[in-house]
């Protein structure tokens, strides 16, 4: 299939790893030219260097720092400076530290919702006059599980992301008249550095092992694993594409089954 990605130009959010680097890499696949972004630089320039090597497509790489609105509008500028518009966001940021609710103080929950609520609000505000310029944008945000179905031990992400999609699903209503999409994706349980984290946070409270964490997610998941990037990546490349020019406002959960509810 053809997602008519080719020449379409993408701003990828904590690409340097993780989901954000599989976005990124998928995204080229297909052909986009890429600006990726994320506050460490030398394992940014790092993402940048290997999926151009692999793709062969042009990357910028802009250290930057989502939650910072002088650092979003440079990434934006920068965009347009090398490439001359913005057709592509994927909003992304890392998680808040795993922990419940005896564990936080009131500024950890600003610092939350500065990470992943007002951080994706901030890219938004940077790029959407720009798509509804050239009348065409896809903005896909790569979100949790925790959205629909909140974790356990992720009180600050459970309440944070939940805003996210509130702000989401009202934005994807008021720019679809301008051939802008808007759509979220949770991904459940995949390996990547986040999950570590919080799985060597369990393990320490439990005091099992690390590996006794995963055992218990895979065994909690209907297809008895942990998911791969690229599983969620794909998802995210086609809702970018031509061909999800009709799906707009959608909170899609890629979790091998794991999410219990109906909608």
């Amino acid at each position: 299939m053809d997602l008519g990605l080719k020449g379409r130009v993408a701003i990828v959010a904590a690409a340097s790893s993780g989901l954000g680097k599989a976005s990124a890499l998928e995204l080229a696949n297909e052909g986009a030219s890429l600006v990726i972004s994320a506050r460490n630089e030398a394992r940014l320039n790092a993402a940048a260097e290997e999926i151009c090597g692999s793709t062969g497509v042009e990357v910028l790489a802009v250290p930057s720092d989502v939650t910072s609105s002088d650092d979003v509008q440079q990434l934006v500028s920068a965009a347009i400076s090398r490439f001359g518009r913005v057709d592509i966001l994927v909003a992304n940021a890392g998680g808040p530290p795993a922990g419940f609710f005896d564990d936080f103080a009131l500024q950890d929950y600003r610092d939350a919702i500065e990470l992943n609520l007002l951080s994706t609000v901030n890219l938004c505000k940077a790029v959407v006059d720009h798509m509804r310029e050239r009348h065409w944008g896809r903005i896909v945000a790569i979100t949790s599980i925790a959205v629909k179905q909140p974790v356990e031990n992720l009180i600050l992400s459970n309440t944070a992301r939940a805003g996210l999609a509130g702000f989401l699903k009202t934005l994807s209503q008021q720019v679809a008249s301008y051939a802008i999409t808007v759509n979220t994706v949770c991904p459940g349980y995949h390996l990547t550095d986040r999950l570590k984290q919080v799985g060597s946070h369990l393990a320490k409270k439990d005091g099992v092992a690390v590996e006794e964490i995963y055992s218990r997610w895979a065994s909690d998941n209907p297809m008895r694993r942990i998911g791969e990037p690229r599983e969620l990546s794909a998802l995210v490349a086609f809702l970018c594409s031509e061909r999800a020019s009709y799906i707009t406002g959608t909170v899609t959960q890629v979790d091998g089954g794991a999410y219990r509810g109906l909608l």
